[in-house]
């Protein structure tokens, strides 16, 4: 096992962005500015996020046989993402977002899934020794369910620290969390997972509590602006985010999930985990785009 290694199991989108002064009502149609393309999917975008950082980073996909799908195997080679173990759908196209963000960050987001639908077990079987090889095994919910927990229980089999980021919003099974390292929900999918309304920090806690009990062994609760919570051991602290002018919210989250496993995989202590990690994610929402707002390690304090 390389102790620095971190396999990332996940999506990969094209993202279609629009910048406006405001998001659109239902059945409004509203004039945009700026017009861009850029790579994203959480899968790719939190590899992408991890290898910027410092970390040794194998990435388990499924793109489509088109140019999108090429353009993004392009880009994980040329940000040095082991790619040997990315799988091209001839039947499927590659994932798309449509992405509308207004002028004060805030996004709305679509996705047309694509081939990342069709990431299956089989799939995951190709690559069951990177996982042995690996710390850290990181993934998301763009892809199928029964693949997330068929990766899921060969890792925890295996011994590997696996760090979910339940996004987009799911419900989880207790069987599925109790044989995660750490989950890391924004505070609409916490309440989801804990059935616990995320309101403020002491709500927080409560749905942290939630997902401890049922067997998570570390819970960090994505804050946004206010930073994160981290729960473990039946303490709860509240690290906060570096104080900026956000212009783009997209792929935050995904930064602080590349940036965690980054810090795990180094033997951070879990506090100094969290405060790298908001540090990363502070720095993207000052940039447009997903993987373009990742920044590099030399750029962290």
């Amino acid at each position: 096992m390389n102790p620095n290694r971190i396999t990332v199991i996940g999506s990969s989108n094209t993202d279609m962005v629009i910048k406006t002064t405001k998001l659109p009502a239902p059945g409004e149609t509203i004039l945009g500015g700026d017009f861009f393309m850029n790579a994203g999917g959480k899968g790719a975008n939190q590899a992408v996020a991890a290898v910027r950082l410092g970390g040794n980073v194998s990435f388990i996909a499924k793109t489509g046989d088109d140019i999108f799908g090429k353009q993004a195997r392009e880009l994980f080679k040329a940000e040095e993402i082991k790619t040997d173990f990315l799988v091209i759908d001839e039947g499927h196209p590659s994932g798309v977002a449509l992405i509308t963000v207004d002028s004060l960050g805030e996004n709305c987001i679509v996705v047309a899934p694509g081939s990342n639908s069709h990431l299956s077990p089989t799939d995951i079987d190709s690559a069951l020794e990177e996982i042995i090889q690996s710390e850290i095994i990181l993934i998301q919910l763009e892809i199928p369910i029964e693949t997330v927990a068929y990766a899921v229980n060969f890792a925890f089999k295996a011994g590997k620290k696996v760090i979910l980021n339940p996004a987009p919003a799911a419900i989880i099974t207790d069987n599925l969390l109790s044989k995660l390292y750490m989950i890391t929900p924004n505070e609409t999918e916490a309440e989801l997972i804990s059935g616990i309304p995320v309101v403020d920090t002491g709500s927080a806690i409560l749905a942290a509590k939630n997902l401890y009990e049922r067997g998570v062994k570390v819970v960090i609760i994505t804050l946004g602006s206010k930073g994160a919570l981290l729960y473990t051991g039946g303490v709860a602290k509240l690290i906060p985010s570096p104080k900026v002018d956000a212009i783009d919210t997209t792929a935050a989250g995904d930064v602080f999930n590349g940036a965690i496993a980054v810090a795990i995989s180094e033997g951070f202590d879990l506090e100094d985990a969290v405060r790298f990690a908001c540090e990363a994610a502070a720095i993207s929402v000052t940039r447009m785009g997903a993987q373009s707002s990742a920044p590099y390690r030399h750029e962290l304090a």
